[in-house]
């Protein structure tokens, strides 16, 4: 094997080996998590070729405060309830990656669980 084959060789592997490892650290370490609440007005599987789900949750009663979120392809339980509470009031919990993949979604926060919660507007709602 030559000297210029080697070399190729070897930097290919050590690019393949950085980026495997930052994609990890990507995937396996949030940013952070929380959880939020609102009103759940959009569920979407959008895309051309990639189709993501992406969501939003009003945070506020005139609609100003928009909390915009993705949900994992994987995630077919969460994809499930969130389809089914559309139009009400929500509580969430997601984990905030430190960036995205375009195959992934278009929001760095990810939904891991979604409940019903009782709306702080409307006290007889159930």
């Amino acid at each position: 094997m030559t000297v210029f084959k080697k070399i190729v060789m070897y930097t290919t592997l050590i690019i393949v080996v950085l980026t495997a490892c930052y994609m990890a650290y990507v995937y396996y370490v949030p940013y952070s998590t929380g959880t939020r609440t609102g009103e759940l007005i959009k569920v979407s599987n959008k895309g051309y070729f990639v189709k993501t789900w992406e969501g939003e949750i009003s945070q506020g009663i005139s609609g100003a405060q928009i909390f915009q979120f993705s949900v994992l392809d994987s995630d077919k339980e969460v994809i499930d309830s969130l389809q089914n509470l559309q139009g009400s009031f929500v509580k969430v919990t997601y984990v905030e990656r430190l960036r995205t993949f375009f195959w992934w979604g278009d929001s760095r926060y990810f939904i891991v669980k979604a409940e019903k919660e009782n709306s702080p507007y409307f006290s007889n709602e159930k």
